[in-house]
């Protein structure tokens, strides 16, 4: 039968079921672009949280205002009080106070502090308000409301994480808790997974592809970097970068630690558990060998995508690779500030790459 000789009710009902389908295409793709723009904007302030982190900057802001906070100071009296603020801290009293800081060099470290955590507002209000409209104008699909909702408290959480670090640098220790870094930078990094993965499936929604599905392969790998991201993370907390050493092209600090496999000093005095989560040589050691499971579960993930992904496959090599590398490096250098951001740095990018290495893979087996 040709659509002439369908009946007006019917034709209009195959027009509306058109538009409604270019219309929920068209909505996945822009609300995949906007997630993209959020997840690029959580890899830079993973990347400037590296250089809070090396230049001892967390706990240089002593208050958490988040509206007024956003302003810095300006006049002088109001960089003598947030001065003053910070010299009640263990860090400026055991620390920069007896090493003669100024308040010219406290006014750094207060800057990379501002800087950090005025992109945390903006991501806030990037990832909120666009939301918001989204959900008002009913842009969103079917069954992504929730989803979306989740990624919105992560993000919450994410503050209050940080802000919860940052405490236990101001009244407890001269730096942060390694174990409230860890989760702060944990945090992020799941969410930054979260916002790639769900724009992933916006995309298929776009093309009229199903969900992919998380498992196997690709629930391995996410697992097991997530357990390699946790120990960089109590590695950076406990500075136990230069537990193994340092030297450029030095064989005792890489592969070797202190010129030995498994390094001298690991403290079993407290037990176990102090000393897997909590000995700077241990944790080191544990951190730099689970590196190399990691890499041998990716090299699969990558070689079972090469035939249809090529792309994938290749971008994923070169981001473990590149990771790698820079960890070695990272080791030589005794933790050179430029060289430890650009390890983080990648280990965010990583952490995107395998998600979407194991989003294609969970796509082919639905399809």
């Amino acid at each position: 039968m040709s659509a002439s000789a369908l009946s007006p009710d019917v034709r209009s009902g195959s027009q509306k079921s058109a538009n409604r389908l270019a219309d929920t295409r068209s909505n996945a793709r822009a609300l995949a672009r906007w997630l993209f723009i959020v997840a690029l904007m959580v890899v830079m302030i993973v990347a400037v949280g590296g250089i809070t982190r090396l230049t001892e900057s967390g706990v240089s802001i002593t208050e958490w205002k988040p509206v007024t906070g956003t302003i810095p100071p300006i006049t002088d009296a109001q960089w003598e009080a947030e001065f003053a603020a910070y010299r009640a801290t263990p860090q400026y009293q055991l620390i920069n106070g007896p090493a003669g800081m100024t308040l010219e060099s406290y006014k750094f470290i207060f800057f990379w502090e501002w800087v950090h955590r005025l992109i945390a507002r903006t991501i806030g209000l990037v990832f909120a308000v666009p939301l918001a409209w989204f959900w008002v104008k009913g842009r969103i699909p079917e069954g992504y409301k929730p989803r979306l909702l989740a990624l919105l408290a992560l993000g919450a959480l994410q503050g209050t994480v940080g802000w919860w670090m940052v405490k236990s640098g101001i009244v407890n220790d001269v730096k942060v808790s390694h174990f409230r870094l860890a989760a702060h930078l944990l945090v992020a990094l799941i969410t930054l997974g979260g916002l790639v993965w769900t724009a992933l499936d916006l995309l298929a929604l776009a093309k009229d592809k199903p969900r992919a599905r998380l498992r196997g392969l690709g629930l391995l790998a996410l697992a097991m970097l997530l357990v390699q991201l946790f120990y960089g993370a109590l590695v950076a907390g406990m500075r136990a970068g230069t537990s193994a050493g340092a030297g450029w092209f030095s064989a005792d600090a890489w592969p070797l630690m202190q010129g030995r496999v498994y390094p001298d000093g690991v403290d079993w005095a407290l037990g176990a558990a102090h000393a897997f989560l909590s000995d700077p040589f241990l944790v080191h050691f544990i951190h730099r060998w689970w590196a190399w499971g990691v890499v041998a579960v990716l090299v699969v993930l990558a070689r079972r995508l090469r035939k249809d992904h090529r792309l994938a496959s290749v971008v994923l090599h070169t981001a473990f690779g590149t990771q790698v590398l820079l960890g070695i490096f990272t080791v030589y250098s005794g933790v050179a500030l430029w060289i430890a951001v650009l390890h983080q740095l990648v280990g965010a990018l990583l952490v995107a790459t395998t998600v979407w290495c194991a989003h294609l893979l969970g796509s082919r087996e639905q399809a």
